[in-house]
């Protein structure tokens, strides 16, 4: 098999486990359990993983003198143990004995982990040990491990050990552990000859959470009927299989797993759903078998091919693309699972953010939305049924309409945590991120590209028309008018840059008229209105009635469109928020001379009791953002309608300004940063793309990979390919392409859907060809650069570009 489709990792190295876990984690958008070995446990070295897509509990600390209440996504109980020991000795374990040869591989195509290894005990018997699991991509309750033992040089007495762990707590996270981690309490553990069955609870959402587990003893392709012993305590439970093993022969292990919580569909009860399916499922073969056809129909719609150089450090482009593919697949949920809970930033990977959900979505979306939209619609579902609980937000900060959270999770409230660890200085300061508003402007934005999208009117006319406008209205009470400049002006908030969440020396956070905020309000205020005209007209109506939308509130929001302050400096360079011309310029080259990497500037700048808030400095994008979500047409539009002068000239005069102030201190920077520079400097875009390439794979933030992958990122990385150096953009009910490509992408090609139109991309220098399936039997709207054209079912068009 073609090594771009597999990542493999030779040699045992415990420094790099917490990196090939996160890496090598399987899921299925309900479940996902870490790369850990089955016979591992959390010990610093290992952090084996379960996590379920909502399952979330809430849990209170002591903290600096406070009381803080954290929801975390629950590490479940793990499924994996089995251990496995020779004539009574240790436990076979690479951690413990010799292994001479050593590789681990994920293999992307058929969605499996493997481990091949070689280990030497201490009494100089040599086994070889090939392990298979899999996390079953349709069958999503169902997860399968087999893991065959060859005796090389010995014969002797076997013990397999096989068992379900509920002793789990969330300790992932370094930074975390002052936190309360333990969200379990056992229900029921037992163990017989055919099963074992553990159920436990969340202590404070009740969540039941149930799994039952076969084990099936095999030698040299043989079932052999043994009668373990049994262990079980409250929240463990075990059996102990015992056999021998002659020289050059092999014994296999093969576990099937369930897992059902109380929150599931179309079950009587946890348990008894997760022990019938446990004993209806399949052969382990035969799901290894299922799984990957499944994974092949997945590719089918979602693979992309390129031909490239390779990255900074080797890695191939096209098999860390397919990685990032791989991994935001299995983050993303089907529709029937996305009422419960959204896209978690790291991941079902990890408790990095604590398993909260933030903006990543607005990277995440556009990758969906143009291969599987269905998928997108699901998870929007998640904002939609939360609605309720950001209008109460928003009515008790003294606002109206609805103000969503910037963490969120189970319900929909601000997760925010009130304090947060410098790692530098062990200091707990407050965390005011919580004023990052514009998550509300990504939800809307996120809504009507779906739109766009699909052209799924049912959609906005019955769930995001009514986000986008509460939204809205939202942003309207926020804004007050300043008689002096004759505009409307929004204060305490902060943007994405994150390093800057007060002024210099002031008392209280926020910060006034932060320009990304601004125009996304302006935006949103905008396609509020538009969404009235597009939804046929009865909708509009009930919309209206259903809000209490008068005409007054209306023309206030066309009004407030049309005079909102956006600062400037230096001429024509949009300031990040008002006064942020006045701030100190940062000793770039001093900083990087004392530290090497500064990345994290916040962290360096308070440990030594200074603040990124006196300095010209940024984690990530904020202005630029701008450029990254809306074409110069658009931004200029958007000028002209708030009676700004808007030279698309000056573009890259603020692109430049504001690259050479990022730290890029997020691993969502690079990826705006490579997108914005794509028209004016491929090479440094192209450079960028591959750094944002390595976030995860090389753990450039040095161990956060390890708390969980970077769903954004690895989206963001996709999108720039499927959709930055092609161009391609949605607007007006059409389809805009302007391919620029970086001189070192020589070929790209994908499948993509557009208002149900599927499409084959492929995409080189000076040519592109774009064929239409033949179903359904309605042609598109396409223009590519200048050239306007419709593209009917089975037509294959080209273009010069």
């Amino acid at each position: 098999m073609s090594d771009d489709w597999r990542l493999v990792y030779t040699g045992y190295d415990p420094a790099s486990e917490g990196l090939r876990e996160a890496l090598s984690t399987l899921a299925n958008g309900y479940l996902g359990t870490r790369g850990a070995a089955p016979e591992s446990e959390a010990d610093g070295t290992h952090y084996p993983g379960t996590y379920i897509s909502g399952g979330y509990n809430r849990l209170k600390t002591e903290i600096a003198g406070r009381t803080v209440e954290i929801e975390d996504l629950v590490n479940m109980p793990n499924w994996l143990p089995v251990a496995i020991r020779v004539d009574g000795g240790h436990w076979l374990q690479p951690d413990r004995h010799e292994t001479p040869d050593y590789e681990q591989v994920l293999d992307l195509r058929r969605g499996m982990l493997e481990r091949h290894y070689r280990i030497r005990d201490h009494e100089g018997r040599e086994t070889r040990i090939a392990e298979r699991r899999i996390v079953h991509v349709h069958e999503r309750h169902l997860m399968a491990l087999e893991i065959a033992v060859a005796a090389l040089n010995w014969s002797g007495h076997v013990e397999v050990r096989s068992g379900l762990d509920g002793r789990v707590e969330n300790k992932g996270v370094e930074r975390y552990r002052a936190f309360n981690g333990r969200h379990l309490r056992p229900l029921e553990a037992r163990a017989d000859a055919q099963m074992l069955f553990l159920k436990m609870e969340t202590v404070q959402s009740e969540l039941r959470v149930a799994v039952a587990a076969r084990t099936q003893i095999l030698c040299d392709g043989q079932p052999i009927a043994l009668t373990p012993e049994v262990e079980q305590d409250d929240d463990r439970c075990a059996q102990v299989f015992a056999t021998t093993l002659e020289q050059g022969r092999t014994m296999a292990v093969r576990k099937t797993a369930a897992i059902f919580t109380s929150a599931d569909t179309a079950i009587s009860e946890a348990g008894d759903a997760a022990c019938k399916l446990v004993a209806r499922a399949p052969s382990v073969p035969e799901l290894f078998e299922s799984q990957a056809t499944a994974w092949a129909h997945i590719w089918q719609r979602f693979d992309l091919h390129l031909a490239s150089k390779a990255t900074p450090n080797g890695n191939d482009a096209q098999k860390v693309l397919r990685l990032h593919l791989f991994h935001l697949l299995q983050t993303v949920t089907s529709e029937d699972h996305a009422a419960k809970s959204c896209i978690p930033a790291r991941g079902l990977h990890g408790e990095a953010y604590h398993g909260h959900v933030f903006w990543d979505e607005l990277f995440v979306f556009p990758v969906l939305n143009l291969r599987d939209p269905e998928i997108t619609r699901g998870l929007l579902s998640y904002r939609h049924r939360r609605l309720g609980e950001a209008r109460a937000t928003a009515q008790e900060a003294g606002y109206r309409g609805a103000m969503y959270p910037w963490q969120s999770g189970s319900d929909g409230r601000e997760e925010t945590q009130a304090l947060h660890l410098n790692p530098r200085s062990q200091r707990w300061l407050p965390d005011n991120s919580y004023l990052q508003r514009h998550v509300g402007t990504a939800v809307a934005y996120n809504m009507w590209q779906y739109y766009q999208a699909t052209g799924d009117i049912h959609f906005l006319a019955h769930r995001a028309g009514e986000v986008i406008l509460e939204i809205a209205r939202f942003w309207a009470s926020t804004a007050t008018y300043n008689a002096r400049h004759a505009r409307y002006e929004i204060a305490g908030v902060m943007g994405p840059d994150e390093y800057h969440d007060a002024y210099p020396g002031a008392d209280r956070p926020g910060l006034l008229n932060n320009a990304y905020t601004n125009i996304m309000a302006v935006w949103v205020l905008c396609r509020a209105l538009e969404t009235l005209e597009t939804v046929p007209e009865g909708h509009a109506t009930r919309l209206r009635d259903m809000m209490g939308l008068s005409d007054s509130e209306l023309k206030e929001w066309d009004a407030i469109s049309r005079k909102m302050r956006i600062p400037f400096h230096d001429r024509d360079i949009i300031s990040q928020f008002e006064g942020y011309a006045t701030l100190e310029e940062f000793d770039w080259a001093h900083y990087r001379e004392k530290y090497g990497d500064i990345q994290r500037l916040d962290r360096i700048l308070e440990a030594e009791g200074d603040t990124p808030n006196r300095y010209k400095v940024s984690k990530q994008a904020d202005v630029l953002m701008l450029f990254y979500l809306f074409s110069s047409e658009e931004l200029t539009e958007l000028f002209e309608r708030l009676g700004y002068p808007f030279d698309p000239q000056s573009i890259p005069r603020t692109i430049e300004y504001y690259e050479s102030r990022t730290s890029h201190g997020s691993t969502l920077s690079r990826v705006v940063h490579a997108w914005v520079l794509a028209r004016g400097d491929r090479t440094r875009s192209w450079q960028l793309f591959r750094e944002a390439l390595e976030s995860d794979i090389c753990d450039i933030q040095g161990g956060t990979t390890a708390e969980g992958i970077h769903v954004g990122a690895m989206a963001g990385t996709v999108d720039l390919i499927q959709r930055c150096y092609t161009g391609i953009e949605l607007r007006r009910d059409a389809l805009h392409l302007s391919p620029c490509l970086p001189d070192d992408l020589h070929r790209l090609s994908f499948r993509m859907t557009y208002r149900g139109q599927p499409l084959a991309v492929d995409l080189t220098p000076g040519r592109l060809t774009l064929t239409a399936g033949r179903r359904p039997e309605r042609p598109i709207h396409v223009k590519v650069r200048q050239e306007e054209t419709t593209l009917a079912p089975g037509q294959t068009r080209l273009f010069e570009v």
